[in-house]
C-alpha cells in the first residue's frame, strides 16, 4: 500500500479526507433537508408557504425542518398574535451553504445542460 509524507498509509488519509464530505453529506444530504435549506434562502417563511414551495407533505416538512432546527441550520420563530403563525429562516450555518449551492448551480448549468459531447 502506498504511503504519504507523514508515513500513513493512502487509504488512511483518504478515509480521513473523505470522512468530512460523507459527514457533511449525512447532514444536509437528504432530497428534503436540501431543497428547504435552498428554498429559505430567499428569507424568512411560514410553515404554509414551505409546504407549498417544496411540495412537502406537513409530516415530511415538519420532520425535516425539526431535524434542521436540531442541527443548527434553522431558526423557528413564533408569532402568536391571532392567527398563529410559524415561521423559518436559516441561521448562520445554515446561510453558510449558500455559497455551496451557488457553486452547484454553476456546475450542473456547466456540465448538466451541456449535450455529453461536450462534457469532455
Amino acid at each position: 500500500m502506498p504511503v504519504d509524507a507523514n508515513g500513513r498509509e493512502a487509504a488512511d488519509r483518504y478515509s480521513e479526507e473523505a470522512c468530512f464530505v460523507i459527514d457533511s453529506l449525512e447532514q444536509i444530504g437528504s432530497q428534503w433537508r436540501l431543497i428547504v435549506l435552498y428554498d429559505l434562502q430567499e428569507g424568512e417563511k411560514r410553515f404554509n408557504e414551505l409546504k407549498r414551495s417544496t411540495g412537502a407533505s406537513s409530516r415530511t416538512l415538519s420532520r425535516v425542518l425539526d431535524d434542521l432546527r436540531e442541527m443548527g441550520f434553522v431558526d423557528r420563530r413564533l408569532e402568536e398574535d391571532a392567527p398563529v403563525a410559524t415561521y423559518y429562516s436559516l441561521t448562520p450555518k445554515g446561510r453558510s451553504l449558500c455559497p455551496v449551492f451557488d457553486e452547484i448551480e454553476a456546475w450542473a448549468q456547466e456540465w448538466l445542460d451541456a449535450p455529453i459531447g461536450e462534457r469532455d
